[in-house]
C-alpha cells in the first residue's frame, strides 16, 4: 500500500469519493491512501450517508482530509472495518501529538467534549473500497458544534502525515500477519 501527503490545497466535495480518483490525481495506482487539507462542501447529490441527506450538511472551512481506496475487494463490511480502525488510529496519533487532549472515539467520529473533530464515510465502487476521513483543522463553517486540530495544538500537516504512515505500517503489519498463519490440521 502507498501513501501520498498533497501539499497543494484541496477543496473536497465528495466527488473525490470515487474509483481511481487517487490514480487520476496523484497517479498512483493499486491500495493507496492520501492526505491533503482543505475546505470541505459537500453537495447533497455526493453524499453517501443515507443519514446525511436530510441532515444540516456536510462543511468545513479547513480540514485535513484522507482518501483511502482499496482494490482487495470491492466489500463494504471490510471497506468500514478500514474506516473504524483508521479513526481509532487517529485517536492513537492524536494523543501522542496532544497527550494532554480528551479524545473520544464513537463508532468513525472523533469528539472533544460536544464538539465533532472529525467526518467520514466508507463505500464501494464496482472495482473498490473508498474511505474518506477528515479532522478540522481549524474552527469555522461547520453546520454543527467542532474541535479542531488548531484548539489542541497539534500542526495540522504534521498529523497528516503521522496518520497517514500510521495506516500504511498497519496494513503491512496485516499483510505479514495474514501471510504466516497456517491453515488448521496443515502440518509442515
Amino acid at each position: 500500500m502507498r501513501q501520498l501527503w498533497i501539499d497543494e490545497r484541496i477543496a473536497y466535495d465528495g466527488s473525490q469519493l470515487r474509483a481511481h480518483w487517487v490514480l487520476d490525481r496523484c497517479g498512483i495506482a493499486g491500495d493507496a491512501i492520501v492526505g491533503f487539507r482543505g475546505p470541505c462542501s459537500v453537495h447533497a447529490s455526493e453524499i453517501a450517508d443515507l443519514a446525511d441527506i436530510d441532515g444540516p450538511g456536510i462543511a468545513a472551512d479547513d480540514m485535513v482530509h484522507f482518501v483511502w481506496e482499496s482494490f482487495t475487494a470491492a466489500d463494504l463490511l471490510l471497506a468500514v472495518h478500514r474506516q473504524r480502525l483508521l479513526s481509532a488510529q487517529a485517536v492513537e496519533v492524536l494523543h501522542e501529538l496532544a497527550p494532554a487532549a480528551i479524545v473520544r472515539r464513537d463508532g468513525d467520529d472523533l469528539w472533544v467534549g460536544t464538539g465533532k473533530l472529525s467526518i467520514s464515510i466508507a463505500t464501494v465502487s464496482p472495482v473498490s473500497s473508498l474511505v474518506h476521513f477528515a479532522v478540522n483543522a481549524a474552527a469555522g463553517g461547520a453546520p454543527v458544534p467542532i474541535a479542531h486540530l488548531a484548539e489542541l495544538g497539534v500542526d495540522a500537516a504534521i498529523f497528516g502525515k503521522a496518520l497517514l504512515q500510521r495506516v500504511v505500517d498497519e496494513q503491512a503489519s496485516i499483510t505479514v500477519a495474514r501471510a504466516k498463519v497456517r491453515a488448521k490440521g496443515e502440518w509442515r
